[in-house]
């Protein structure tokens, strides 16, 4: 598969596709939501930027010790489960009968679980589109997050300027009902990739077994550490632009999006591998202009730069598939994903820390600079060939 077309001939990519479409825009509006609350009532940007990643950081908890169950239930039949257990979580949200604090700790409960789902579904993706079609929907993927982030955004701004975020958190309920639909109708029923029973000895031992194979570790490292960072950053756009935020979130995902588009379109494996390290640098390297406080402008061209380098994971998620063992693919790019949701989480706490004792721009350029030292320090990864899949141990 080498070209958009013949991955979008595939029924049920189509029907991922448009479910992932419409899950991220429902969970942007819940974050924005979320966000925007608890600043409105805190002031605080730690607690601001923590209530818009609430969810992320306890998915490495999940993968840790659910994490197995991505290869152990009927894909579909988990898919369809969760999203409707979600949207009943939002819908409580909406509610309005919880406490401030309240709210991050139902989302971070969530969390838990979204990294089993995760996993499930990028195992479904590689089963789907083998070979280079794995890139090609990744990239589309990915677009489909680019777009619908921006929709998000748009509406999400929308309905908290007219009227307020427990609208939008009832409209991403309402998606979330709608994510579960398209894929019960849509995709197959599959079995189980393993028949053995879950236990928390076999999850552990997937885990070391994946943690332990040196160039395996350093592929999910450098999925989880350079662009956490950079999330960090990202977390404090609320404080740093106020109601200008939506701008920046807007520029954030439309550079996303083209970087997806070209570097998964128009480049080969060899070439990604080359590009991985100037791309990654390019993440970085705008939000060191930060430091000089620049305006609504001049900030939301920056973040439009550095969006596009966040193409560099491309190249990197598709050694990762080819080297993990095909009967734990689930747990490992669930195991993957949920340490990118928690080193995002991680980093939007370690800047919203810092940015309650130093200017929220300050706090935004460091973030850069620390991206920029963890991809010079895991290079090596970064720039090492593809290599044979790791064998499968019995």
């Amino acid at each position: 598969m080498n070209t958009y077309r013949e991955i979008f001939a595939v029924g049920q990519f189509r029907t991922l596709f448009a479910a992932q479409a419409a899950s991220v825009m429902g969970k942007t509006m819940e974050s924005l939501a979320l966000s925007t609350l608890v600043y409105a009532h805190t002031g605080s940007p730690f607690l601001a930027a923590l209530a818009y990643l609430a969810g992320f950081l306890p998915q490495a908890v999940g993968a840790l010790t659910l994490g197995g169950l991505a290869d152990r239930l009927p894909p579909r039949a988990l898919l369809v489960s969760w999203d409707l257990a979600r949207a009943v979580a939002v819908a409580t949200l909406a509610l309005g009968a919880l406490p401030v604090w309240g709210m991050p700790v139902l989302v971070m409960a969530c969390g838990l679980f979204d990294a089993v789902a995760g996993g499930a579904r990028q195992a479904l993706l590689a089963d789907l589109l083998p070979g280079n079609g794995y890139v090609l929907g990744r990239s589309a993927l990915n677009i489909a997050v680019g777009a619908t982030q921006i929709a998000g955004f748009a509406l999400g701004g929308m309905l908290l300027a007219v009227t307020g975020p427990y609208t939008a958190l009832w409209a991403g309920a309402a998606l979330g009902v709608l994510v579960a639909l398209t894929q019960r109708l849509g995709l197959r029923a599959r079995p189980p990739r393993m028949s053995e029973r879950q236990t928390w000895r076999r999850v552990w031992a997937v885990n070391g077994e994946l943690l332990g194979d040196r160039r395996l570790r350093g592929l999910l490292l450098v999925q989880w550490v350079p662009n956490g960072l950079v999330v960090g950053a990202e977390a404090l756009y609320v404080p740093y632009a106020g109601g200008s935020a939506g701008a920046l979130f807007i520029a954030a995902a439309g550079g996303m999006l083209a970087g997806d588009l070209l570097v998964g379109r128009w480049t080969t494996p060899e070439q990604r591998v080359r590009l991985a390290v100037p791309l990654f640098t390019l993440m970085a390297v705008p939000y060191l202009f930060f430091a000089l406080s620049p305006g609504a402008w001049a900030a939301t061209a920056l973040v439009a730069v550095a969006s596009f380098g966040f193409a560099g994971h491309l190249g990197t998620q598709e050694r990762y598939v080819a080297a993990v063992p095909e009967r734990v693919r689930g747990q490992a790019l669930g195991l993957a994903g949920s340490g990118t949701m928690a080193g995002q989480a991680l980093a939007a706490s370690g800047t919203g820390t810092l940015a309650e004792f130093v200017p929220v721009s300050a706090a935004m350029a460091l973030a850069g600079v620390a991206s920029l030292v963890a991809t010079a320090c895991l290079s090596s990864a970064l720039t090492r060939p593809a290599r044979e899949r790791a064998p499968a141990r019995p």
